[in-house]
């Protein structure tokens, strides 16, 4: 997945998924994968199935905020950002996609308290951010 081959990668995630079900990490990545092309209602399938293998994984429901944000579906982002910053309060990246999420939708001194927050807890986390798109 990192060289780029998101195919190859879906592949090899889709025999391990295979192997062994269970394993909510291979469909969180394969839902990464799927994000790279585009793919977002696969990317959601597989979080979900990711989410309710592992419901306290943050990280799966942070990534499924991230997909819906760029789906433009604000209410259903700030429901995972907020469900991730249950798990992990001071999960900076979650604080500042839901403080984007709440721009985007027209709360904008909410969602600017929730990105300096972020910013209070990871100075960088703009940075970290806009790697995956968001800014």
């Amino acid at each position: 997945m990192n060289l780029g081959r998101y195919d190859h990668a879906i592949e090899d995630f889709d025999r391990a998924i295979t192997l062994d079900p269970r394993i909510s990490l291979a469909f969180n990545d394969r839902a990464t994968a799927y994000v790279s092309k585009q793919a977002y209602e696969r990317a959601v399938e597989d979080l979900n199935r990711a989410i309710g293998l592992d419901p306290k994984n943050a990280v799966s429901l942070f990534n499924r905020g991230l997909v819906y944000l760029e789906k433009q579906s604000y209410d259903s982002a700030i429901a995972d950002f907020d469900a991730a910053l249950r798990l992990d309060p001071r999960m900076a990246r979650s604080l500042y996609g839901r403080g984007t999420a709440r721009v985007l939708k027209g709360d904008g001194a909410g969602g600017n308290d929730d990105i300096a927050a972020a910013k209070a807890v990871k100075p960088n986390v703009a940075d970290e951010m806009a790697r995956y798109g968001v800014k």
